[in-house]
């Protein structure tokens, strides 16, 4: 009796062993293969690093170009009613201080995103929402696609940080908005990225994370607001 019993305990010990190994093993694949970063460079020869999630390619920093693909300038736009009454491309800096775009990227309003020009070097454009669905449903659906983004821990997030893995190498930084009437707002607390697609004449969808939850965000906000840009491989 008790050498049956010893037996069962030896299969079970294996069987716990051998589902423990593949389910690290899997995770290790996951990860290992998604962790290695290429490179890209935009208009002002700033290089980013770029990671492949699912079967897309993403940048994994935000955009700091000041210029477009064919070489025209962007404009710096420092005064916040100038930049909240404007209706043609521009961009700035958090708190008009240029060390922020070295950590978050540049603030960019949703004309120079959509501007002919074209605000994305050759091979790469802004995402559009359909791109950015796809990428929810391969991290698993909204309720946790956010989390899967976000670098994780409070270096540039504030307190909580909440869901926050960076899975596969996104590395979403809070580099909050430029708002109404031009005021600046949610640094550490909020990502938001623009899309391509338009809501209507006056708003587009954009994406976005918040410290406050591991969700991704699904939002329509003003044109003329300030928001981040991750471009995505063609």
């Amino acid at each position: 009796m008790k050498t049956n019993i010893y037996k069962w305990l030896i299969i079970a010990g294996v069987m716990l062993v051998s589902a423990v190994s593949c389910t690290d093993d899997s995770l290790f694949r996951e990860k290992s293969a998604v962790m290695i970063y290429g490179t890209m460079k935009d208009q002002d020869s700033n290089t980013y690093k770029t990671v492949k999630i699912g079967n897309q390619v993403w940048m994994a920093e935000n955009l700091r170009t000041t210029k477009y693909s064919d070489g025209t300038p962007i404009p710096n736009i420092t005064d916040d009613k100038t930049f909240h009454t404007l209706n043609t491309g521009a961009y700035c800096n958090y708190n008009n201080e240029a060390a922020n775009s070295d950590i978050y990227g540049h603030l960019y309003n949703w004309y120079a995103v959509s501007n002919s020009h074209k605000i994305a070097p050759e091979g790469w454009h802004v995402p559009t929402e359909k791109d950015w669905a796809t990428l929810s449903d391969f991290l698993g659906g909204e309720n946790v696609a956010g989390g899967k983004l976000k670098e994780t821990g409070t270096d540039y997030w504030t307190a909580k940080n909440l869901g926050a893995s960076d899975m596969y190498g996104f590395t979403a930084l809070p580099g909050g908005t430029r708002a109404e009437e031009g005021q600046f707002s949610f640094l550490g607390t909020a990502a938001y990225w623009w899309s391509a697609t338009q809501g209507n004449d006056r708003s587009a969808l954009l994406r976005g994370c918040a410290n406050s939850t591991g969700s991704m965000l699904l939002l329509y906000y003003y044109k003329e607001y300030g928001f981040s840009v991750r471009l995505i491989k063609d």
